[in-house]
């Protein structure tokens, strides 16, 4: 089998970053971050993810800057943004939401198998975009 695609998880809530962990360390090399300035030390550190998961509300900055932030660098990596409310969802912008290049947000609570089709999408997707 080939080599596991990274997945980064970033959430301030270590229950969370846990869940998320056991949900998908089968199928993916899953690095946690406990905030998107940790996020960001490991990207330098680590290189690009295939997919990258951020929770919106975080203590340094929120999600969607995260995401913005990671674009430029890894424009091939798959983004995610978790979302605690819905009205959270409906208040973010659109254009900023374009600009991180977010390919589905998710309500969270969010059911594990529909998450985990998600992820799939999001594998299939990056796979192609670099044609392995």
């Amino acid at each position: 089998m080939s080599e596991k695609l990274k997945l980064m998880v970033v959430d301030d809530e270590s229950n969370n970053l846990d869940l998320l962990y056991r949900t998908f360390r089968r199928e993916f090399k899953v690095i946690k971050a406990e905030s998107a300035t940790v996020a960001m030390e490991i990207l330098e550190a680590e290189g690009e993810m295939a997919i990258i998961i951020s929770d919106q509300s975080m203590p340094d900055m929120t999600g969607i800057q995260f995401l913005i932030k990671t674009k430029e660098s890894f424009p091939d990596t798959i983004r995610i943004l978790l979302s605690g409310y819905a009205e959270e969802q409906m208040n973010c912008d659109v254009d900023e939401i374009a600009r991180a290049d977010i390919f589905k947000c998710v309500t969270k609570p969010c059911s594990l198998p529909e998450l985990k089709e998600v992820i799939g999408e999001c594998a299939e997707l990056y796979r192609m975009k670099k044609s392995l």
